[in-house]
């Protein structure tokens, strides 16, 4: 009997924790004209488990709150979170982080969506190591890129948002012209997640693109 009651208690926990959502990131973006979007991240936590838990670990701490989105390559790529960016002078902007690196988790693809944290190349860093804080997002695939950068994520909700920053005028280093930042970010189950808003009418004027630039050597 007492067997049976080990048995079906292990089975109903096993059961419980398949069926329980896993933890997604809600990104709440503002545009300068005050306008806020959402997009919704995923996490690969097998394949990126260090990546991932440091990542939820600065986002409980608030440390993206007011991070701009300081590189935009139209149908490309967009990021954020360095936390120098939360200033007004972008002379630095792009170099910071936490004050550490992480170790490389390289083995998803840059499809479209995928989230992967930034570095800094490999001649100055051999290891490839991860920054601590900055990311990017795949607007298209960017195969050029596997191999070489860990990817711990992937947006489920929201990139014809992160499609719209990419767009937006940028000064020469890519910077977006328009300041658009992080306004907040947190962590939730899956489950949990609004109902996405309802899809434009057939119909409507396509917003038009610019022509693609070449991306940047890594």
């Amino acid at each position: 009997m007492k067997k049976s009651l080990l048995f079906l208690t292990a089975f109903c926990a096993a059961l419980g924790s398949a069926v329980r959502a896993d933890d997604v990131a809600v990104l709440d973006i503002r545009f300068e004209d005050g306008t806020e979007r959402q997009a919704v991240i995923e996490f690969y936590e097998k394949d990126a488990p260090q990546t991932v838990e440091n990542f939820r670990k600065l986002v409980k701490k608030g440390f993206y709150k007011g991070c701009a989105f300081h590189r935009a390559i139209p149908t490309a790529i967009v990021q954020t979170g360095d936390p120098l960016s939360k200033k007004k002078d972008r002379t630095a902007v792009g170099t910071g982080g936490p004050g550490y690196t992480l170790a490389p988790e390289i083995h998803r693809q840059h499809t479209k969506g995928a989230v992967a944290a930034a570095r800094v190349g490999d001649k100055v860093n051999p290891q490839r190591r991860s920054n601590g804080s900055q990311f990017y997002v795949c607007i298209t695939p960017q195969h050029q890129l596997d191999g070489k950068y860990t990817v711990f994520g992937n947006v489920i909700r929201g990139i014809e948002v992160l499609e719209m920053i990419s767009n937006r005028s940028a000064d020469t280093n890519d910077y977006p012209i328009e300041r658009i930042v992080l306004k907040k970010v947190s962590i939730i189950p899956r489950e949990k997640l609004p109902q996405p808003a309802v899809a434009a009418k057939p119909g409507a004027t396509p917003e038009k693109k610019p022509l693609l630039r070449r991306l940047w050597p890594w």
